[in-house]
C-alpha cells in the first residue's frame, strides 16, 4: 500500500484505504469461542453473529475447542481448520490478545475483539493494549476493538433511505438511536469502535459517507484517535454532502476523566474540538434524543433553494403555542420572515379576523380541521419568503390534530421546503401519532427545544455545504524560506525575548513595531530620537516573559530624560525580579495607539498538533476569555470566520464613532501566523501576539508584544 501524502508538519493529507465492505458484507465470519450452553453470554452472542451473517448471505463457523457441534452446525477446534479464505473473524474468548496471535496465521480481513481490560483500566491494559498493536501492525488483518459491542452485527428494519449509518465508541448510548427504528428512523449501519486499536472513527465517517443509501452519519464519542484522521473523514463527508451529528462527551473535568477511563482515549482540549467540529461542520448536540431528532432531520429533508436565508413560519392552533414558538425560534437566531401581502390576503379567507396571518399563523383550530387546513398549509409553503414550516400539533382533540397531520403529510410531498412537526400532547399512543405522523417521512418531535435545535441545524449544515472548500486540495508540503531563516531562534530551547520573538515575527511578514535594543542609557535615548518620542521602554529578556507583572514596561516616555531615568529604574527591577537572568538590554520601541487590541496565538494540542488562537485583548481575553480556536490547514474565509466568531466583533466593526478596523489585514497576520506554525510545528510550543493591534480600515496590524516558546525537546514529524 502506497502510504498517504504528508504535510509540511508530517501529517497525512489523506486517509488509508480500507475495503469495509468486506466487514459489513463478508463470504464467510468465524466466531471463535461460540457456545450453545444454556445461559451463556456466548452462545447468544454467536447466535446473533450467525443470524447477520446469514442476512447478509455469508457462511459462518463455530470454533471451540471443545465441541464437535454448536446448534447443529459443525464446530472447528482451531480457526486454522476452517477451509478456504476468512473474510472476518469475532473474538468472543477472555484471552483475545493470545488469540489473535493465532488468528493472524489464518490472514482474516477483519477481526473484532470483544473483551474488555485494555487501555481503559490503566497501566496494565495500556501494556496489553500495545501488545496488540503490534501484532496488528505485523499482519494484514484490520481489528475493530478491543473493548467494543457486537452492535455491527445488528440486523436493520426495512425502511427507505435516506438513513442514518451509527458510530459509538459505547454500544449502550447508541441504543436509543437504534432503537428510534420503532419511529420509522431508518439506519443502514452501525460501527461500536471501542478502544480503536486500529480500525477507528474517521475510518468509518468516511465509508459511510460514501454509501448512496446513507443520508446522515450519527455519533457518540468518548475520544479521538487522531486530530487529523478526524478532520480529514470530516472533509470527506463534507465534500460529499453528508452531514455529521455528534455527541462528543468531555465538555468538563468530569466528564473527561470519565471518557478517559472508559475507553483510555486522549480527549484532548474540548474548546479546540469544539472548534474542529465547526471548521469542519460537524453538528455537535448534547443529549442522544437530540443526535437522533437532528440526524433524522437531516436525513429527511432537502437542501435550501436559497442557502443562507433562514426564514421559518410557525402555524399553530394557539396563540400562546405560536407565541412559544416563535421565541424559540428567534432565540436561535432564525429568521420570523413576514408573509407576503398576497399569502396574508388568502389566508384572511380561511382564518378569522381576530387572529394572525402574518407570522406565526393562528388558525384558532376549526379551519385546521375541515377543507381550509390544506389550503393554509400550501399558502404558506408557497410563499416566496417562507423556507421552512414549523407546526407544533397539541394533539388535545383528535378532530382537530389528524385532519392538521394529514394536510401536512400530504403538502410535504408537493414541496421541497422542510416541514418539522411537534407532537405535544403527552400521549404517545395517539393513531394520530403513532399512524399519521410516524408512518410518514416527516420529522416529527416530542420538544419543542429539539425541533428548534434540528432547524437551527438543518440551516447551519447548508449554510457550510455552499461555503465549504476543503483545505487539503493543495496541502501546504514544503517549508517556507523564513522557516530555516528562523530555526536558530528556536534551537535555543528557552523562552525568546521580545525581540528575538518580534525577529520570528517580522521573517513571516508579520508587522512589528519599530524597535531598538539598547544596553546603556546613551542608547535608548538614542534610540528613542530615532524613533521618535513618545517611546516605550521594556526590559528583553528570556528569564522575564512576562513584563508587566513584574514592572518592566514604561510606557509613554516624551524626554530623553525620563528615558535615562526609566532606563535605570528597569535594569534595577530586572535585577531584583530575578538576579541570574540573562538580561539582553531594554528595548527602545514605537508608542502606537487608535486600534483595537487583539491576541493571536499558537499552541500544541495533543490531538491535532499546531492550534490557532484568536482573541480581543484586554478584558475580553482576561476575564471573559473570548477567543476562537482553528487548527491548520485553513484558509482566508475560515480566518475571517474565526474572528467573526468572537462576542467582541463589533468592537471591530466600528462602535461609538470608532473607525472600523483593518480586518483584513487581521485575517492576513493570520495566515501568516498560521504559516509560522506549520514551518515549525516539531519546534514550538507557544507563540503569544499580545496585544496585535489592529489599526483603523486601511492602515493594517502591528505587534507591540510577542513572546515565543520553543519546544524543550524537538519533536519528530508524525
Amino acid at each position: 500500500m502506497t502510504a498517504p501524502r504528508t504535510d509540511v508538519t508530517g501529517r497525512p493529507t489523506a486517509l488509508r484505504q480500507i475495503d469495509l465492505d468486506t466487514f459489513f458484507r463478508p463470504r464467510t465470519v468465524a466466531v471463535i469461542g461460540a457456545s450453545d450452553s444454556a445461559g451463556r453470554p456466548n452462545s447468544a452472542m454467536w447466535r446473533k453473529i450467525r443470524q447477520w451473517a446469514e442476512q447478509a448471505g455469508a457462511e459462518c463457523y463455530p470454533v471451540n475447542p471443545n465441541r464437535d457441534q454448536v446448534d447443529g452446525v459443525r464446530c472447528y477446534r482451531s480457526v486454522l481448520d476452517i477451509p478456504g479464505d476468512l473474510d472476518l473473524a469475532a473474538i468472543l474468548v477472555g484471552n483475545a490478545v493470545e488469540m489473535f496471535e493465532t488468528v493472524l496465521e489464518k490472514k482474516p480481513r477483519f477481526a473484532v475483539i470483544f473483551a474488555a481490560g485494555f487501555n481503559e483500566v490503566g497501566p496494565e491494559g495500556e501494556a496489553l493494549q500495545r501488545r496488540l498493536e503490534q501484532l496488528i501492525a505485523t499482519g494484514s488483518t484490520h481489528v475493530l476493538g478491543p473493548n467494543t459491542n457486537l452492535n455491527a452485527f445488528e440486523t436493520f428494519r426495512d425502511l427507505p433511505p435516506p438513513k442514518i449509518a451509527l458510530i459509538t465508541q459505547s454500544g449502550h448510548q447508541g441504543r436509543p438511536v437504534f432503537q428510534a427504528q420503532e419511529q420509522g428512523i431508518a439506519l443502514s449501519h452501525w460501527a461500536p469502535t471501542g478502544n480503536e486499536a486500529d480500525l477507528e472513527f474517521a475510518d468509518f465517517a468516511a465509508y459511510f459517507a460514501d454509501q448512496p443509501e446513507v443520508g446522515v452519519i450519527a455519533a457518540y464519542v468518548e475520544g479521538f484517535k487522531d486530530g487529523r484522521t478526524l478532520m480529514l473523514a470530516a472533509d470527506h463527508a463534507a465534500t460529499a454532502g453528508k452531514p455529521i451529528v455528534a455527541v462528543k462527551v468531555g465538555r468538563t473535568d468530569e466528564g473527561r476523566s470519565m471518557a478517559k477511563s472508559h475507553t483510555g482515549h486522549l480527549t484532548g482540549s474540548d474548546a479546540v474540538v469544539s472548534a474542529v467540529f465547526r471548521q469542519y461542520g460537524i453538528t455537535r448536540v448534547d443529549g442522544l434524543d437530540e443526535l437522533t431528532d437532528v440526524a433524522a432531520t437531516l436525513a429527511r429533508t432537502k437542501p435550501p433553494a436559497q442557502p443562507g436565508r433562514r426564514n421559518v413560519c410557525i402555524y399553530a392552533i394557539s396563540g400562546g403555542t405560536g407565541a412559544h414558538m416563535a421565541d424559540l425560534v428567534a432565540a436561535a437566531g432564525l429568521e420570523l420572515a413576514e408573509l407576503t401581502p398576497a399569502s396574508r390576503q388568502a389566508l384572511r379567507e380561511w382564518i378569522p379576523g381576530y387572529l394572525r396571518v402574518s407570522n406565526p399563523v393562528d388558525s384558532g383550530g376549526a379551519p385546521s380541521a375541515d377543507e381550509r387546513g390544506p389550503k393554509i398549509v400550501q399558502t404558506i409553503l408557497e410563499d416566496p419568503n417562507i423556507d421552512m414550516l414549523i407546526c407544533p400539533i397539541t394533539g388535545a382533540l383528535a378532530s382537530m390534530s389528524r385532519p392538521m397531520a394529514q394536510s401536512l403529510v400530504d403538502a410535504a410531498a408537493r414541496t421541497d421546503k422542510p416541514i418539522l412537526v411537534v407532537w405535544g400532547s403527552p400521549d404517545s399512543t395517539d393513531p394520530v401519532y403513532t399512524e399519521v405522523l410516524l408512518g410518514s417521512r416527516l420529522p416529527v418531535f416530542r420538544t419543542f427545544h429539539n425541533c428548534v435545535l434540528a432547524a437551527r441545524a438543518y440551516f447551519d449544515h447548508h449554510d457550510f455545504l455552499a461555503r465549504y472548500r476543503s483545505p487539503f486540495a493543495k496541502p501546504v508540503t514544503r517549508r517556507s524560506p523564513a522557516g530555516a531563516r528562523t530555526d536558530r531562534l528556536l534551537s535555543a530551547g528557552h523562552p525568546l525575548s521580545e525581540h528575538e520573538s518580534k525577529a520570528l515575527l517580522a521573517a513571516y511578514g508579520i508587522p512589528v513595531t519599530r524597535d531598538v535594543l539598547a544596553t546603556s542609557a546613551a542608547q535608548a535615548v538614542r534610540a528613542a530620537r530615532e524613533i521618535g518620542f513618545p517611546v516605550v521602554l521594556k526590559v528583553s529578556s528570556p528569564d522575564l516573559p512576562h513584563k508587566s507583572d513584574l514592572g518592566l514596561v514604561r510606557v509613554g516616555l516624551h524626554t530623553a530624560a525620563e528615558v535615562q531615568r526609566a532606563f535605570a529604574e528597569l535594569e534595577a527591577t530586572a535585577r531584583k525580579a530575578n538576579r541570574r537572568a540573562t538580561i539582553d538590554g531594554v528595548l527602545v520601541s514605537e508608542l502606537v495607539s487608535g486600534g483595537v487590541e487583539t491576541v493571536v496565538g499558537v499552541s500544541q494540542d495533543e490531538l491535532f498538533g499546531p492550534v490557532i488562537m484568536f482573541g480581543l485583548g484586554g478584558v475580553f481575553v482576561e476575564v471573559f476569555e473570548d477567543v476562537t480556536f482553528r487548527v491548520p490547514p485553513f484558509g482566508k474565509d475560515e480566518a475571517l470566520r474565526m474572528v467573526q466568531e468572537v462576542r467582541g466583533y463589533k468592537l471591530l466593526q466600528g462602535t461609538r464613532g470608532r473607525a472600523p478596523a483593518d480586518v483584513r489585514a487581521l485575517v492576513e497576520a493570520i495566515m501568516k501566523v498560521q504559516r509560522l506554525a506549520l514551518d515549525h510545528a516539531g519546534t514550538l510550543a507557544e507563540l503569544d501576539i499580545n496585544p496585535l493591534m489592529v489599526r483603523p480600515k486601511g492602515q493594517g496590524v502591528v505587534a507591540l508584544d510577542a513572546l515565543a516558546i520553543p519546544r524543550s525537546t524537538p519533536q519528530p514529524t508524525p
